[in-house]
């Protein structure tokens, strides 16, 4: 019996007691964790096909340990500028190993918990005070990301560089995709002091936020 389902925003092929490393998860070591969004099962000869998710099938898994994955080259160049840059660059990776194929039945995995932040921010919202800034200046945000921290009352430079990255975790829980928080408060806060040339210079050393 093997399922196809989406973890971190990849999809994997899946059987009972397999080992997977995945994008790094914000679940502790030890924890077990279930994802929901499973696109296709097979027990023998039986083939469930969702659309594009199966309603009630669920992959079971616990946490083993955070790791990094091997060293990539990243290398920047500017033409006509001069500008080279040479940086290795590791991902952050979790290996998880597979407890269980739910076909149906199963209960959907904590969505209280990723919407219980958002609940009590809306009211935050209302009390932000002055104009917004550009949010997508920190390396790492995009625009579906910053609607979202505006939306939970995170809508000035100041505002991030005073939230942590567990915090901005919950928040943007929702977005599709695997977000490393882990300097945007640090970069918020160099772009609050107007400090545009030092963040500029750690941005270019940067991946998608990650250092």
């Amino acid at each position: 019996m093997y399922a196809i389902v989406e973890i971190a925003g990849h999809q994997f092929k899946v059987e009972k007691d397999q080992k997977v490393f995945v994008n790094r998860l914000q679940a502790e070591e030890g924890k077990k964790v279930a994802f929901d969004n499973v696109l296709l099962v097979a027990d023998g000869d039986k083939v469930t096909v969702g659309a594009p998710a199966i309603n009630g099938a669920q992959v079971g898994a616990k946490v083993v340990k955070h790791l990094k994955g091997d060293k990539v080259i990243v290398f920047k160049k500017k033409r006509r500028k001069g500008y080279r840059v040479k940086n290795g660059h590791r991902q952050a990776l979790t290996e998880i190993v597979i407890e269980s194929i739910a076909t149906s039945g199963a209960k959907k995995a904590a969505p209280a918990k990723k919407e219980a932040p958002k609940a009590e921010a809306k009211p935050a919202a209302k009390k932000a005070t002055g104009k917004a800034d550009d949010l997508k200046k920190i390396e790492g945000i995009g625009p579906k990301i910053a609607s979202t921290l505006v939306e939970a009352g995170i809508a000035t430079f100041a505002d991030l560089a005073a939230s942590t990255p567990e915090k901005i975790s919950e928040i943007i829980a929702d977005v599709r995709g695997n977000h490393v928080t882990d300097t945007w408060p640090e970069q918020a806060k160099l772009a609050a002091e107007g400090k545009w040339d030092e963040l500029k210079k750690w941005q270019d050393e940067l991946d998608g936020g990650k250092a």
